[in-house]
């Protein structure tokens, strides 16, 4: 199987996995359970940021690296410490805490590209309002001094550590130096479901809308606006982006976020067409996440769009390809495909059209480039995958594959998602800001 990753699952907290393969998840909630290892910690930092640049309206801005497939997963790189180190991290935008992969001493740990983080000796306090963030109800503090955390993944893997604090540097999209000191999770306990194909990452940067997402923490501080987006190129790599001075909102599809899931960056609900056409499934309820390489519809909606699929298929040069393991849904041609513009005008494209709340009807468009892969075996595969199989149960989730070439918008403070189609996203747009 692919490296393919599934989102949107949790305890208390909602985060998305990295770890998974589209027949294996399930869906989890419960108490968060406590660690227990020892904790060694760095030499002590300063409590104090160093803000050289403290208003809100500039933006930071992070290149991407990584693909749907074959790497199955996009990446960035923040520079965290002092002095600043980097860290590969996955960016999720269906995950709130960022946490590194860390030595403190680590009794479970995945393979890395960089020496494990060593934690600074900045402790989150249990009562600190990130910590109950994290946590449901009355929880209970083992060690008032230190805020334990334990997130369970899709397929069954886990991270348990401490939070701590440690400074951030990032670069103002505009010119200057950010260094804020940002709460993160020091994970020293990794437990993988046995098999699951493991991203060589180094933690996973949490984009999520609670109080520990990274953007809420830089918004509280006054250095960005509480808005991030993404680009994702289908030629691998991209950028993201946090602030809102970067795009033209005037040429933005925007949709509120839904009030049915609001720890999700959800668009609401969509009518599913194939080629233009309705295909009979209404009001689907969407959620957004970077976190999912694939997308995941429920099995109705599945059932029609890949039966839709198929049927356009008719009388063309494909065949299915049943010893294809690559995804569940795989066609050989003649001779093996080198890529998706060798198959394109085979296929059509779909579309999700969301209520904006009133007449009007957005359309979230994907096209076939966005919905395809070309496996290794160089035959042509549907990246949209029955989320009910998978334990999402009636969850319909837009995953990286279906927001490539697109910018795509969370606005936190306007409760607004928003997405520009058919996007350059090999470089990111000048800041309306700053720019001459």
């Amino acid at each position: 199987m692919g490296k393919e990753k599934v989102g949107l699952v949790a305890l208390v907290m909602i985060v998305s996995s990295w770890l998974v393969s589209p027949s294996s998840s399930s869906s989890f909630r419960g108490d968060l359970t406590r660690g227990k290892a020892p904790l060694t910690f760095g030499s002590p930092s300063s409590s104090s940021s160093s803000l050289v640049l403290n208003r809100v309206g500039s933006s930071v801005v992070f290149p991407l690296d990584g693909d749907v497939f074959p790497t199955g997963s996009y990446n960035t790189t923040i520079y965290i410490g002092q002095p600043p180190k980097p860290y590969f991290l996955d960016p999720d935008t269906g995950s709130d805490l960022t946490w590194l992969q860390c030595d403190a001493p680590c009794v479970r740990c995945t393979e890395t590209p960089h020496p494990l983080y060593r934690p600074s000796n900045d402790r989150v306090i249990c009562r600190d309002p990130i910590c109950a963030s994290l946590h449901s109800g009355d929880y209970k503090c083992d060690d008032p001094e230190r805020c334990d955390y334990k997130v369970m993944y899709a397929d069954g893997g886990s991270s348990s550590g401490v939070l701590v604090k440690d400074v951030f540097s990032f670069k103002s999209y505009g010119g200057g130096d950010l260094s804020p000191r940002v709460a993160l999770g020091c994970g020293y306990d990794q437990e993988q479901k046995p098999g699951a194909s493991i991203p060589f990452l180094d933690g996973v940067l949490g984009l999520g809308k609670g109080k520990s997402g990274i953007v809420s923490q830089l918004s509280s501080q006054g250095l960005v606006r509480n808005v991030l987006g993404h680009c994702l190129s289908t030629h691998g790599g991209g950028y993201l982006f946090f602030g809102n001075d970067l795009y033209d909102s005037s040429r933005i599809m925007w949709t509120p976020m839904s009030h049915d899931y609001l720890k999700h960056y959800s668009p609401g609900t969509a009518d599913l067409l194939f080629a233009g056409k309705p295909t009979g499934q209404k009001d689907l309820l969407l959620v957004l996440d970077s976190g999912s390489s694939y997308t995941y519809f429920s099995s109705q909606a599945y059932e029609a769009l890949s039966s839709a699929v198929k049927k356009a298929l008719d009388r063309k040069p494909f065949a299915e390809a049943l010893d294809d393991p690559t995804l569940p849904l795989c066609w050989r041609g003649r001779k093996p495909f080198k890529n998706i513009r060798e198959v394109r005008k085979y296929f059509k494209p779909f579309a999700l059209s969301f209520n904006s709340g009133g007449r009007t009807k957005n359309q979230f468009e994907v096209p076939p480039e966005s919905y395809l892969i070309i496996s290794a075996m160089g035959n042509v595969c549907m990246g949209v995958l029955n989320g009910t199989q998978a334990g999402l149960q009636n969850m319909n989730l837009i995953g990286d594959i279906s927001m490539q070439d697109k910018l795509v918008i969370y606005d936190n403070e306007r409760q607004l998602v928003g997405w520009q189609n058919s996007v350059d996203c090999s470089r990111p747009p000048k800041s309306r800001t700053f720019a001459a």
